[in-house]
């Protein structure tokens, strides 16, 4: 016998200790792409998770050399949430079909039932994540209004809320696209379409008053503009997101038609048959929609001296 003996020999760790420190250490943990029963962060907790984020920022950065860089880390911090939203709507896509394939392949037997009802579960966790991100994105766009005094909208997509059914930004080509396959309401909302265009007024409360005559007459209207940073047309979408109407920007497609985008812009507008036009001052842009319009036996209202 040894003065060591008392010791126990070295033993080298087996798979089934190492699962066990990784659950004392970390918990259970599904692994991405299986069904997740966690639960999702409470909304109130949300909200105040974000509230955090914006105050951490606007009390570090303003009345700083940073002032100036602070609205755009705001709506960068909006769009950390919306692009996280759009990854897990790309695999949903693909879950969706991986779930159609494997219903087409459906022959009776317990594997491929059991295959499915587990495609169905992980689908299920992504909605739930996909709603709980979006809820995260809608709370950081209310804080950067308070902040900024703008509307929070994607550079490019469409901005909606699948828990609520409701879109407060839609892309033109989304728009145009899903009215084509007539495949959801959320991306074509019902009522009555409202044309808008102007150029750089500042007019903001003739905007909202005329804006509210007409949505006083039709409740249900969504508004239809050029999505300019600028102008009236930013006035008229911060008059949309307040008031909480559906709205479809019309962006210049400066890319495809270069010079010709914003005439290109207007006869898109105008395919969508909106009920009536409303012009404000701008340039020959503003000019050639109302010409369009009453063309076509569109109503134009013109305010503002336009």
């Amino acid at each position: 016998m040894s003065e060591h003996d008392e010791f126990e020999p070295h033993h080298s760790a087996s798979p089934t200790d190492r699962v066990l420190e990784e659950l004392q250490l970390h918990g259970w943990r599904p692994a991405e792409g299986e069904p997740d029963p966690r639960p999702a962060p409470d909304d109130r907790i949300i909200e105040g998770a974000v509230a955090d984020i914006f105050d951490a920022l606007i009390a570090t950065m303003a009345d700083t050399c940073l002032d100036f860089d602070l609205d755009e880390l705001l709506w960068s911090s909006v769009n950390m949430f919306h692009r996280a939203v759009e990854r897990v709507e790309r695999k949903l896509d693909d879950n969706e079909q991986a779930q159609k394939r494997l219903q087409r392949e459906q022959d009776g037997s317990e594997v491929k039932s059991v295959q499915l009802e587990r495609l169905i579960e992980i689908g299920q966790s992504l909605i739930e994540r996909r709603d709980s991100l979006e809820f995260f994105r809608e709370s950081a766009a209310d804080r950067y209004l308070r902040a900024t005094g703008s509307p929070w909208s994607p550079r490019t997509g469409s901005r909606v809320n699948h828990r609520h059914l409701t879109a407060a930004m839609i892309d033109s080509r989304d728009f145009l696209a899903a009215k084509r396959r007539a495949e959801t309401e959320v991306l074509v909302p019902a009522g009555p379409k409202i044309a808008l265009s102007g150029g750089d007024t500042a007019d903001h409360r003739l905007i909202w008053a005329k804006l509210d005559q007409v949505h006083a007459k039709h409740p249900d209207m969504v508004l239809l503009h050029g999505g300019s940073p600028k102008g009236a047309e930013k006035i008229a979408a911060r008059w949309a997101d307040t008031r909480k109407v559906p709205q479809v920007a019309f962006k210049p497609d400066w890319a495809k038609h270069a010079k010709a985008a914003p005439f290109k812009r207007n006869d898109a507008m105008l395919a969508v048959m909106p009920i009536g036009v409303i012009v404000l001052p701008g340039t020959g842009i503003q000019e050639n929609l109302a010409d369009k319009a009453r063309k076509m036996g569109i109503p134009v209202w013109k305010f503002g001296g336009a």
